[in-house]
């Protein structure tokens, strides 16, 4: 099976991981969709709240998850959440200039979730260009 052409996963990583955990694998992915979908609220919520503290620890967890499955996109917005919320934390601030990466990061969560488990699926599904039942002519 090919791997799906994207920009957001490194192949290189996803395949030495999923390598590395076997069978585990599908199993391990859906405690990334559990762990991930809670960071991204976290981070949406202290970004609401203006909580730099809280942001950090997500974008963290998100930032060390991502990188074990090659979410290297992902993976470096979650770091640059990081960064700059230990910045805020640090300096008494709001974590305000995160705000476009932050509204962006959902999609793209979901985006590289669904990548990653249409890779780990055992069937892959095809489909006729024309569609099932379509006559030629």
């Amino acid at each position: 099976m090919a791997p799906l052409e994207s920009e957001l996963i490194d192949w290189t990583v996803c395949t030495a991981t999923r390598s590395a955990l076997g069978p585990n694998y599908v199993r391990i992915l859906g405690y990334f969709r559990e762990d991930g979908t809670e960071s991204v609220g976290k981070i949406e919520t202290a970004m609401r709240a203006s909580d730099p503290f809280e942001m950090v620890l997500a974008a963290h967890k998100l930032k060390g998850e991502a990188l074990q499955f090659g979410a290297l996109r992902l993976s470096i917005a979650a770091e640059t959440i990081e960064m700059t919320a230990r910045a805020c934390v640090e300096h008494h601030e709001t974590p305000d200039e995160v705000l476009q990466l932050v509204v962006a990061l959902r999609p793209m969560f979901e985006e590289t979730l669904a990548i990653l488990e249409t890779g780990a699926s055992p069937v892959v599904q095809q489909r006729h260009p024309l569609g099932f039942g379509r006559r030629f002519g």
